[in-house]
């Protein structure tokens, strides 16, 4: 009986919540072990079709660097890095393409349609969703007089954002799951970073949350804690002091980004934890760390 009380007790918890959530847009970066591991695959799918059936609109974004770097090995091609992004020439790009707008995306959709979901895959080149151009990266070189330009390829940025297929597939009550490629003013495909991606679509789409699904329980403080409740100014000093470093910064920049473009929070959370997306968003205590807009 005491079991039963404890669901009865959840539920209610989450009551709120549904209220609160009915109708707004939640951005969600899908990636790292919650993407590999079966259960959390699972589980992920699960939290995703229950936000669409209590009436929130969710957006999948996802990633895929581990699997782009399996089929690359597998074809007999090196990976390189340059500061941090992968350096894609033409072939490289392919692979991209295929890894990211075939194989993921289209598991991603299978996994939420047969959990019952009504999911739709996407790139941002489908109805130019993601216009992109070209990344480029100065470096000084002392040898040379003026900043060297690094080209690492098909790697590209956000020139715009035309969300108008998102909207129709969201009024349609389907899940939109997207890929992050761009197109460029020149016809080329670009590879752009998923947090990215993810973040301007949430400041686009004004979301109600954008939530990032990591490998780490979020942000910690020096002793390992979690960190939460966090506004641009605490971050900012966290940057300063040190203690956000790392894999952690870019997140963090984004999240920052998101929070200063009018998205109301940003949420880093533990992708390795079942149903993370529902734990965060439907309790009081939630599990994750929370970045609050100005509202």
């Amino acid at each position: 009986n005491s079991s039963a009380k404890n669901i009865a007790h959840v539920l209610v918890e989450a009551l709120p919540y549904i209220n609160r959530f009915v109708g707004k847009t939640f951005v969600i970066k899908y990636g790292g072990n919650a993407m590999i591991d079966e259960t959390l695959k699972n589980s992920f799918a699960q939290d995703i079709i229950l936000m669409k059936r209590v009436g929130m609109n969710p957006i999948v974004v996802h990633g895929g660097g581990p699997q782009i770097g399996h089929l690359l090995k597998r074809l007999g091609k090196e990976s390189k890095f340059f500061q941090g992004m992968r350096v894609t020439d033409s072939e490289t790009m392919d692979v991209v393409q295929m890894v990211l707008g075939g194989l993921v995306n289209k598991d991603i959709v299978t996994l939420i349609n047969r959990q019952g979901g009504a999911a739709v895959g996407l790139t941002g080149k489908d109805a130019e969703l993601i216009h992109a151009r070209k990344l480029t990266f100065t470096r000084d070189n002392p040898e040379m007089n003026v900043p060297e330009i690094i080209d690492i390829g098909h790697v590209g940025e956000i020139a715009s954002l035309d969300t108008s297929i998102i909207d129709l597939l969201i009024h349609g009550n389907f899940i939109p799951v997207i890929a992050p490629i761009g197109v460029g003013d020149d016809g080329q495909s670009y590879n752009i970073n998923a947090d990215i991606v993810a973040g301007k679509l949430a400041e686009i789409l004004k979301a109600e949350k954008l939530m990032l699904l990591t490998n780490t329980a979020g942000v910690l403080d020096k002793q390992g804690e979690l960190l939460t409740g966090l506004n641009a100014a605490r971050v900012h000093a966290l940057i300063e002091d040190g203690t956000i470093e790392g894999g952690m910064l870019p997140k963090v920049h984004c999240a920052l980004d998101a929070v200063q473009s009018g998205v109301h929070a940003v949420h880093i959370i533990d992708g390795r934890i079942e149903h993370a997306i529902l734990l965060e968003i439907f309790t009081n205590k939630g599990i994750g760390s929370l970045i609050k807009g100005r509202r």
